[in-house]
């Protein structure tokens, strides 16, 4: 079985910063990619950065997210950072953790695995 878990949310005013943790812990054989995904209420999920694991940790960033927000891995392991700077009120959101392609221990196939999702709210 495999989870996600998430921390690090919470309130914060415009122009602060937060620092979201995600740990993916279970019977993991590879991951191809981890990071980060953000909904708003009434919007549709969308993009905030994505650490691939296998080529050479190659980053994709929201274009909203560029030059704020940094996302960084765990000396080889399964969990990843996202560091959040110079937030503003449109980055009030859920942050949920994905796991690209996780391949466990008894699966053949991989599969996407998604947290629960944390809550970051910015005030203006």
């Amino acid at each position: 079985q495999v989870q996600l878990v998430e921390s690090g949310g919470g309130l914060v005013q415009t122009g602060g910063s937060l620092r979201l943790t995600c740990t993916a812990s279970g019977s993991i054989f590879s991951i191809n990619a981890m990071g980060w995904y953000r909904q708003a209420p009434g919007k549709e999920r969308e993009l905030v950065a994505m650490l691939n694991f296998r080529y050479g940790g190659y980053i994709n960033y929201g274009d909203s997210v560029k030059g704020r927000f940094t996302i960084s891995r765990e000396n080889a392991k399964n969990t990843v950072y996202l560091q959040m700077n110079s937030l503003k009120p449109e980055d009030t959101a859920v942050y949920y953790c994905k796991a690209d392609s996780l391949i466990t221990t008894t699966a053949i196939l991989g599969r996407d695995y998604w947290g629960q999702g944390t809550q970051v709210t910015v005030s203006s």
